[in-house]
Parts: structure tokens; C-alpha cells; sequence
């Protein structure tokens, strides 16, 4: 008699990791809106990543040695796209509100998908894309009514470009990391961040910051954010989907605006179904005719 091993669960340990780290991301603004009135964007990138790299290589020392040099092109070229995220949204946020920061920087959602689509001949399942055009819907009233005010500037611009950025960290996290080392692959990509962000500073024109105790304490909390952020996506997103993975992290704003009320800002109404609709969005995406599918490991053709 033949006997079939069970699917894995369709909500496991990888997504359950995932929805902590967009917790941890999304409490992450309020300690940048601190740090940038005492730094510039490129120094306070350029630190928090460093202190990010140091702590993964000083926990896998004695790996780092075994770094191999498909590992070390891989987490360059994840670790560009990381810079551009995070720098450009940083540069975007100098001369527009968060909340259309927040909007903007969503296009990430549906374009995840789409460059799949377009690049990799991968055509996501309808289902798929309801549910990112759900996700859509929500972060747009997650963001208020600054979201509808559409008038691109420089600010919306820059922010727009570090969508494309994050959108590409997370396709080339799934389709090219599986196979490799986490941790090696991590560290290089985190200093790959910080080193881009350290030669460009001149060439911007922006000098070193003061070591006020402001800085030191937002690079600090911010470093070991960001190196437990990149290890669980790395390590999350050898497991289960991009589009899955993508749908998760559209969570973010959900915490953002969760922490932003314990700070003592109010979440509107409008906003609180925009929360909703996300959570919904996430099962959606799993959703199948006759079934919920259990199978997101690494990226497949129905998504």
C-alpha cells in the first residue's frame, strides 16, 4: 500500500517568522524619523548596516572563511538593491509626508508579481492577483487621504525608484539564495549596503555626523534590526514563495500604524479597514478552488 507524506501546513514556522519581522520593521520608523535630525541619510545607512555586518560576522566567524564567490556575487547584488531601498526611501521622506512615503513605497506589492511575470515568464494564478490588487486597496487607505493626492514630485520620484528596489530584493532573495549559505550570504549583502552608502557620501557632499547619543543608540537598534530582518527574509524565503513572502511584508504599514497609536498617534477608521483588507489579502493568496494551498516552498509556476 502507498503511502503519501503529509503537505507541510500552509501557515508554518517561515511565515510565522515573516509577520515578526515585519512587526520589527515597522516599529523601525519612528527610530529613523529620530535619527535623521541628527544625520544624514547615506551616514545613518552607511552605520546601521555596518553594525548589522559586524554582528553576523561575529557570529558565523568561523564560516566566513568558506565564503564562496557565487555567495559573495549573490549578496553584492542583493546587497545593492537593499542600499536603494532603504537610501532612497530615506532621501524620499526629506520632502514628502510618511504617509505618501507609505503609499508609494507599496507599488512593491504588485510589482513583485509583475517582474516575475514580465522578466521570468512566470504568470501568477488569478488568485494571486486579486489578492495583490487587495493588498493595494489597503495600504491606500492604511495611508489616508495623502495617498490620493498623486502629484509626483522629487520626493515621490526618489520614493517610487526605492519601490523597484525593494520589489528586486525580494525576487532575487527567493530565486537565487536557496542554495546557498544564509549567514554568509546576509553578511556580504549588509556590508555590500553599507559600503555603497559610505563612497557615496562625498559625492553626495555629506559629511560624518556627530556621535551624539541619539546616533549611537538609533545605529545600534537599528543594526541588530536590520541583521535579524535580512537572516529571517534569507532564510524564511528558502521555504515559501516570493508572492506569499511579498503579501507578508505588505503587513508592515499594519505595525507602523499599530506602534504609531501606542506613540500616541490615532489610526482613522479608514485606516483600520485598510488593515483588514490586508489580512485578507494574505489568505487570499493561499486560496485555491477546492483547496488552500499548503505547497509555497521556494517559487513556483502558479505564482
Amino acid at each position: 500500500m502507498k503511502t503519501h507524506a503529509s503537505p507541510p501546513p500552509a501557515f508554518g514556522l517561515p511565515e510565522l517568522a515573516l509577520i515578526a519581522i515585519t512587526f520589527i520593521w515597522g516599529g523601525t520608523f519612528l527610530v529613523v524619523q529620530h535619527a535623521v535630525t541628527v544625520s544624514g541619510p547615506l551616514a545613518f545607512v552607511a552605520a546601521r548596516f555596518a553594525v548589522a555586518a559586524g554582528i553576523g560576522a561575529l557570529i558565523c566567524r568561523g564560516q566566513l572563511r568558506h565564503l564562496s564567490k557565487a555567495e559573495l556575487l549573490t549578496g553584492m547584488a542583493i546587497g545593492v538593491s537593499i542600499f536603494g531601498g532603504y537610501a532612497l526611501q530615506t532621501y524620499g521622506l526629506m520632502h514628502i509626508s510618511s504617509s505618501k512615503s507609505a503609499f508609494i513605497t507599496a507599488f512593491y506589492v504588485p510589482i513583485v508579481p509583475l517582474v516575475q511575470w514580465l522578466v521570468f515568464k512566470q504568470r501568477p494564478h488569478p488568485a494571486v492577483w486579486a489578492a495583490v490588487v487587495l493588498a493595494f486597496a489597503g495600504l491606500l487607505l492604511l495611508t489616508g487621504t495623502d495617498g490620493l493626492n498623486m502629484v509626483f514630485g522629487k520626493g515621490e520620484l526618489i520614493t517610487a525608484v526605492g519601490a523597484i528596489a525593494i520589489a528586486l530584493e525580494i525576487i532575487l532573495i527567493s530565486r537565487v539564495s536557496p542554495q546557498l549559505h544564509i549567514l554568509r550570504v546576509t553578511i556580504v549583502q549588509l556590508a555590500t549596503a553599507s559600503l555603497i552608502a559610505v563612497l557615496l557620501m562625498p559625492v553626495m557632499g555629506e559629511a560624518p555626523p556627530a556621535l551624539s547619543q541619539t546616533f549611537i543608540l538609533s545605529v545600534l537598534a537599528l543594526g541588530c534590526a536590520s541583521a535579524l530582518i535580512q537572516y529571517v527574509m534569507n532564510w524564511a524565503q528558502k521555504r515559501i514563495s516570493a508572492t506569499k513572502a511579498t503579501l507578508i511584508y505588505a503587513g508592515e504599514p499594519v505595525w507602523a500604524g499599530v506602534i504609531g497609536r501606542i506613540a500616541g498617534e490615532r489610526l482613522p477608521a479608514l485606516a483600520i479597514v485598510g488593515a483588514i483588507l490586508i489580512i485578507c489579502a494574505g489568505i487570499l493568496s493561499e486560496w485555491r478552488p477546492g483547496r488552500l494551498r499548503a505547497d509555497g516552498k521556494a517559487i513556483v509556476p502558479s505564482d
